[in-house]
């Protein structure tokens, strides 16, 4: 999929969530988009998930 298609499906799923559950599904779903385009970017750039679980055990010791 082209970024500006991706972008496009973005805009409609924040505008549905506006329209139909208010301000706060809106922000919910813009941060939920957020975090999912962070998660992906991170993955894409050669992140594990063994790293996400080293994080996590390093922040228990």
């Amino acid at each position: 999929m082209s970024t500006p298609f991706v972008g496009m499906i973005a805009g409609m799923a924040l505008a549905f969530a506006g329209w139909f559950g208010g301000f706060g599904a809106f922000l919910l779903v813009a941060a939920l988009g957020g975090l999912g385009w962070a998660v992906g970017r991170w993955f894409d750039r050669g992140g594990t998930v063994q790293d996400v679980r080293d994080a996590f055990e390093r922040g228990r010791r």
